[in-house]
């Protein structure tokens, strides 16, 4: 089992502000867990918010191949949909300056309000490319994970997550 210190050095927001959109979200740190909030904005884009944090760094790896799947210890929540998505492959940025699209491996789930446990096989995450499914993408590379992040889309209004992270 890994248990990593959450740290907010580790994440930043990575929200529909890149597309024009105004939603903005937050990760508050503990040593033994985050709590994932913000504003969604489903307006702005015509439906198309999100609000995400995302790990940082390009030069960060995590070997997860020993692991069956990843634990979701959510400690509390607001009963709305999430999605946790890893990346196993992050490109060199565009002239602009921006980060290039690749594929997302992503499982979405419902938080309860009381909070739960979910363990989630890799065989159950799905490879998306711009949030749209990718049937055709090449097998995720558990050694080789480049990239974390936990998202909100197509709810409404304010968002909060509370949740441990735990490989096994």
């Amino acid at each position: 089992m890994i248990r990593s210190p959450w740290s907010s050095k580790d994440w930043t927001s990575s929200d529909d502000r890149v597309r024009g959109g105004s939603s903005q979200s937050y990760l508050d740190c503990s040593s033994s867990s985050a709590r994932f909030h913000g504003n969604l904005d489903t307006k702005t884009l015509g439906g198309a918010g999100f609000a995400s944090q995302r790990t940082v760094g390009e030069d960060k790896v995590w070997d997860l191949s020993a692991y069956e799947g990843i634990e979701l210890d959510i400690v509390q929540a607001d009963e709305k949909r999430y999605t946790f998505l890893v990346k196993d492959e992050l490109l060199p940025r565009s002239p602009n300056g921006r980060e290039q699209s690749t594929v997302s491996w992503e499982y979405d789930f419902l938080a309860e309000k009381n909070g739960e446990k979910l363990f989630v096989k890799w065989e159950d995450f799905k490879p998306t490319y711009r949030g749209k499914e990718k049937n055709d993408a090449e097998p995720l590379k558990l050694e080789s994970i480049k990239r974390i992040s936990i998202m909100n889309r197509r709810s409404v209004s304010t968002t909060s997550l509370q949740l441990l992270v735990i490989s096994r």
